[in-house]
């Protein structure tokens, strides 16, 4: 091992014990635990589709692998597949992307590494909503930059409210993030207040917009924020809408100004995304129309048929989520430690459920509940969290 290598482990080792725990991996693993001794758990607690891959996107793999598709690619990812999610966006939004804009990446999470990357030098600031998903201010400290918190609330949908985004526009703030359909709360942001952010910013600072629940929407539709500006950054990906979540398939579309340095750091963190991948995303992109709309059907009985029973228990749902797979339920009512709560379920109603405090500090007293499960095992699941609070209630 040389020096710099031992320079780089030290780096990584400080920076990784920094990281606080992911409480709803932890949950998950000690379902996974309390099930190898034979206990049955209802998984209501991680954000993953319950259905297959699309027949049409797994053929286009086995294809791109019987044609010996399996060497490097171009660091932006194949002609083909960029084009093809420039229509897509052209199609869906009306906004015009160009291929060259486009980098295809080793899934979302790793999109977001590069982005913040390539926007954030040490010590300067992303604004990120308090709740948000748990990942995004990991990442920022990891790549060197600093989370500056706003705090959003449940009776806005747990949106920004646009002067708070205001006051918090320092110089050292680079980047505002965004996520439409949201993890944790399902909410999806209207016209107005898309409209409204985009005016907040004012183009001080970009826009980095995770849309990787697009699609996923039961009322209305969701925005791009392409739509709004070009001074921003598009974080997407096919793990979602095409329950592809193993295949690790994403996608950045970028201000032209930062394609190059991003190319750069894909380049030295991976060369390029999977190739024969990369072929299966053309094919969810534009042969997948007839089940992703079923599997949107579906998510959609299932959210409405939790949702009622989530009110009928006493949680509390201000504004109801109407994208992604979650409910972000205010469980106040019944506890003011979010993991301490979820653990007691898991462990006494063998329901799995995320902490809300997960998400930040201000998922204090909230649980999330993904509904990317069977009907029959949401029932199964929403039976055994009411009997089990009837009887806690009658302590």
């Amino acid at each position: 091992m040389t020096a710099r290598d031992a320079e780089v482990l030290l780096l990584i080792s400080e920076r990784s014990s920094n990281l606080p725990p992911f409480y709803v991996m932890e949950i998950m693993e000690k379902a996974h635990d309390m099930e190898t001794r034979g206990a049955r758990i209802s998984h209501l607690e991680v954000g993953e589709p319950d259905f297959e891959t699309p027949r049409a996107v797994k053929e286009a793999a086995c294809r791109a692998l019987d044609e010996d598709m399996t060497h490097y690619t171009h660091s932006l990812g194949i002609p083909l597949l960029r084009k093809a999610i420039s229509r897509h966006y052209g199609d869906r939004y009306g906004v015009e992307v160009s291929p060259d804009n486009i980098i295809v990446t080793c899934g979302t999470s790793l999109a977001m590494v590069l982005i913040f990357s390539a926007l954030l030098n040490p010590g300067e600031e992303l604004i990120l909503s308090n709740p948000c998903y748990a990942c995004y201010p990991n990442l920022v400290e990891f790549v060197g930059g600093v989370p500056r918190y706003v705090d959003v609330f449940e009776a806005d949908g747990f949106n920004y409210r646009p002067a708070e985004i205001e006051k918090q526009l320092a110089p050292e703030v680079k980047g505002v993030m965004i996520n439409s359909p949201s993890n944790p709360t399902g909410i999806v942001m209207t016209d107005s207040e898309m409209r409204q952010t985009v005016e907040a910013v004012s183009g001080r600072a970009y826009i980095v917009s995770d849309e990787i629940y697009h699609g996923l929407v039961y009322e209305g539709r969701e925005h791009s924020i392409l739509e709004y500006t070009d001074h921003s950054f598009v974080l997407n990906g096919f793990s979602k809408l095409y329950a592809m979540t193993g295949w690790r398939l994403g996608y950045i579309i970028s201000p032209p100004q930062f394609v190059r340095a991003l190319q750069k750091i894909q380049q030295n963190l991976l060369i390029c995304a999977n190739s024969f991948v990369q072929w299966a995303g053309i094919a969810a992109l534009e042969d997948t129309a007839e089940e992703t709309a079923e599997m949107v059907r579906t998510y959609d009985e299932r959210r409405r048929f939790l949702l009622g029973c989530l009110r009928e228990m006493g949680f509390g749902i201000t504004v109801e989520p109407t994208g992604a797979f979650y409910i972000f339920a205010n469980a106040k009512r019944f506890t003011d430690d979010s993991y301490g709560f979820c653990l007691e379920v898991l462990e006494k109603a063998h329901v799995a459920i995320a902490p809300g405090t997960d998400f930040g500090s201000g998922g204090q007293g909230y649980v999330r509940l993904s509904y990317a499960n069977s009907l029959d095992n949401i029932k199964e699941g929403a039976a055994r969290l009411e009997d089990y609070l009837q009887k806690r209630g009658a302590k």
